[in-house]
């Protein structure tokens, strides 16, 4: 007899809630912020959000969005090379070569579609493609989309990349790839020896900076920035999703060669519809108000630090960075789970992340930084986060001699 697909599934999903590991869904009824309605808690505080600028509810945002949607419609209701092209498409990706300092770039609906939709486009049978061990899901899968041969090299190793480049010299194309901020770490790539080494032995970067732009660097607009080394990325992709509003879409910024390229070949171009004009409309408006609003950067990078330091003063120990993520690694992805849910029951919003996510052991909460919490609000949060690590025994009482739990 055939499997019962309903029945064996069943018996999955009951054998992760067994062992805790059960991921629970959270339906918020207001607009995403720094706090928010949540159906069954009520109002909680958000420390769990890629928002990092605070414009996913941003009024000039809406009003943009409004204002496409009455102008464009819904959408051109197929691909992009078929129906035609929105020419507010063509305002946004100018927008977003413009703020990467570069010749050009090409939209997508997802930062995920521009992953695997970029490395199968240009790295054949003949090319080696080379990413670091921690980056996103989305550039895995997309090498693993891709004909050529795949290297992986040691978390931020650069010996151990510099020797795979040795190795791959017979290549037609070498490409390096890296987060610029590694999501689940929040640590940065080392890219001025990534630079040096990609120079050395004739490759070219990949880059995706979608937890680093409006993050990173003075103004906001990246790894480069921050290390100064823009206009030396071959290729940067990024998300509209997380800083730059909040909503939806995805990018890759570069030569004007290889935008035309993706044009003609990249499979989600040629086979999904485009970036629906409303996000491109916001997501315009966001850039605008990143380059007029560096205050907006300068307050990310100065909460993040106090919270970081916050934490350390009340027992846990966070990793050390310069990006807006702030991880505590608690150990096991039911621990995990189990402290988000009690910080939730006292109103703070932060997600537990186990296996598959991260490395079996290494499970954490993740805390990201948001450029509109108030003093107040990260005052609250770290109370309730003292509150909650003691009740569960990560962080020691006054005068307790044991040894901690949360380790960096």
């Amino acid at each position: 007899m055939a499997v019962n697909v309903d029945t064996s599934l069943r018996d999955e999903l009951s054998a992760m809630e067994k062992a805790g590991t059960l991921k629970q869904h959270h339906y918020l009824s207001s607009p995403m912020d720094t706090g928010v309605t949540m159906e069954e808690h009520g109002k909680v505080l958000v420390l769990s959000s890629n928002n990092y600028l605070g414009l996913a509810n941003h009024p000039e945002l809406i009003k943009a969005a409004q204002d496409a949607l009455l102008a464009y419609g819904a959408g051109t209701a197929s691909v992009r090379f078929i129906c035609g092209t929105f020419s507010i498409h063509k305002q946004i990706e100018a927008a977003i070569a413009k703020l990467h300092r570069t010749e050009a770039s090409l939209t997508y609906v997802s930062c995920w579609a521009a992953n695997t939709g970029l490395m199968p486009a240009i790295a054949g049978a003949e090319d080696v493609l080379i990413s670091d061990a921690l980056n996103h899901a989305s550039l895995i899968d997309g090498c693993r989309m891709s004909k050529a041969k795949r290297l992986v090299y040691a978390h931020s190793d650069l010996k151990d990349l510099e020797q795979k480049l040795k190795d791959s010299q017979s290549a037609r194309r070498i490409y390096v790839i890296t987060d610029g901020v590694f999501s689940m770490e929040g640590d940065i790539a080392r890219l001025p020896e990534i630079v040096a080494l990609a120079k050395k032995y004739n490759a070219a970067i990949i880059l995706d900076d979608s937890h680093g732009v409006g993050v990173m660097g003075k103004h906001g607009r990246g790894t480069a920035e921050h290390f100064s080394v823009e206009g030396q990325i071959d290729i940067i992709t990024g998300t509209l999703g997380k800083a730059l509003g909040g909503a939806a879409g995805g990018y890759v910024a570069g030569s004007k060669t290889l935008i035309s390229y993706l044009q003609q070949v990249s499979r989600p171009q040629l086979f999904s519809n485009a970036l629906p004009a409303t996000i491109a409309a916001s997501a315009m408006k966001a850039i605008e108000i990143l380059e007029r609003e560096p205050q907006r950067v300068a307050r990310l990078h100065a909460i993040t630090a106090k919270m970081r330091e916050g934490l350390k003063a009340r027992g846990f120990n966070p990793h050390d960075g310069e990006s807006a993520i702030i991880p505590i690694i608690v150990g096991d992805t039911a621990f995990a789970i189990r402290m988000s849910q009690e910080l939730l029951k006292e109103g703070v919003f932060v997600t537990g992340f186990g296996y598959p996510v991260v490395p079996e052991g290494t499970a954490r909460l993740r805390i990201q930084m948001c450029a509109a919490l108030t003093d107040e609000q990260i005052e609250s949060a770290m109370t309730t986060f003292e509150k909650v690590g003691k009740a569960l025994g990560i962080i020691k009482p006054a005068g307790d001699t044991l040894h901690s739990r949360a380790s960096g």
